[in-house]
């Protein structure tokens, strides 16, 4: 087994009268992806800037590759690279320079820096880019350049954010690729998202936090397991009939129904496994509502979270402190 890139035990973390972290314990192991989630508010932030080492805890202990963070910070920061919740760049440079900036208050010589910028901008898909002032960038070229400013050091840990947060669709799968590149090529990332659906695109491990707390961990398909339940699904064609299609399935399930009016379906956790789904289309059959699809199928990170928390996530953490993260500092 690989040895802890991360290993925080007992942590707490209060700002004034709020417990941020409050007893926090997680261990994140080189090679993987490891993904933080949790409900607004549940330490998620904290917790990565005490790894970055802007903040120190209250008590307990965060070690990253073996090194006390508030004993050797320096040690440690040399050793990370940092994007947070917003791409930290400077819109009046191009994208070469500040790539270039970062890597030499990282103490680069001018001609290491310029090759290392070189590399990470190409290692980005970009150079076509790269001479462009950053005004010009669309919001997912931001944050692929805030990417490359926190690789340029070579860090052994990268420290993400909410990665693509408030990026659309196509920034977020192009995002998704650079960060399965990067781990592809040795480098072990810990992220915090709002995203169920990140976390089980590109994590090997998930620790879902509440009240500053790990309450699970552990793959993706071992904690789609903790809800112990199949979901029947059912799309309808207007999202009127979702009240009545709620009311006809309620009876067939172990759970409340849940309504998604944005995606038209209403889901419902099951413990008959296929014979579910028969049951849902005889309890259908009757109804004068048109379904474009029904289905059964394990339940998604979001339906684990929303058991483990009660509460779904939510976008768009503040930290305790009135603070957010930022790019890596040197």
């Amino acid at each position: 087994m690989t040895e802890p890139v991360i290993e925080a035990k007992g942590v707490v973390k209060r700002f004034g009268k709020v417990g941020a972290l409050c007893g926090l314990d997680l261990v994140a192991r080189g090679g993987e992806v490891t993904a933080v989630l949790g409900p607004n508010g549940a330490g998620k932030t904290t917790f990565v800037r005490t790894i970055a080492t802007l903040i120190r805890p209250d008590s307990g202990s965060v070690r990253v590759a073996g090194i006390d963070a508030a004993g050797h910070p320096d040690q440690v920061r040399r050793m990370i690279g940092l994007a947070g919740q917003y791409a930290a760049v400077e819109p009046t440079m191009t994208g070469r320079e500040n790539v270039a900036m970062v890597a030499r208050l990282y103490g680069h010589p001018a001609r290491q820096a310029d090759a290392n910028t070189a590399a990470v901008l190409a290692q980005l898909g970009l150079e076509d880019v790269a001479d462009r002032r950053v005004k010009t960038y669309s919001g997912g070229l931001r944050r692929r350049l805030d990417l490359g400013a926190s690789l340029v050091g070579a860090p052994r840990l990268l420290l993400l954010d909410e990665p693509t947060s408030g990026l659309d669709p196509r920034s977020r799968n192009q995002l998704w690729e650079a960060i399965r590149s990067l781990v592809a090529q040795g480098t072990d990332v810990l992220l915090t998202t709002q995203y169920l659906d990140e976390a089980d695109q590109l994590a090997h491990h998930v620790a879902i936090i509440d009240h500053g707390r790990v309450i699970a961990d552990g793959a993706p398909s071992e904690l789609k397991a903790l809800a112990g339940r199949d979901v029947v699904e059912v799309r309808a064609h207007r999202a009127g009939d979702l009240p009545v299609l709620a009311q006809a399935l309620a009876p067939l399930g172990s759970g409340e129904p849940r309504v998604d009016a944005i995606t038209n379906r209403v889901t419902v956790p099951v413990a008959g496994g296929r014979t579910s789904i028969a049951a849902a289309v005889q309890a259908l059959g009757g109804l004068d509502v048109e379904v474009d699809d029904i289905a059964l199928r394990r339940p998604t990170l979001d339906e684990v979270f929303l058991t483990l928390t009660g509460a779904p996530a939510e976008p768009g953490e503040v930290d305790q402190d009135g603070t957010s993260a930022r790019s890596a500092a040197a």
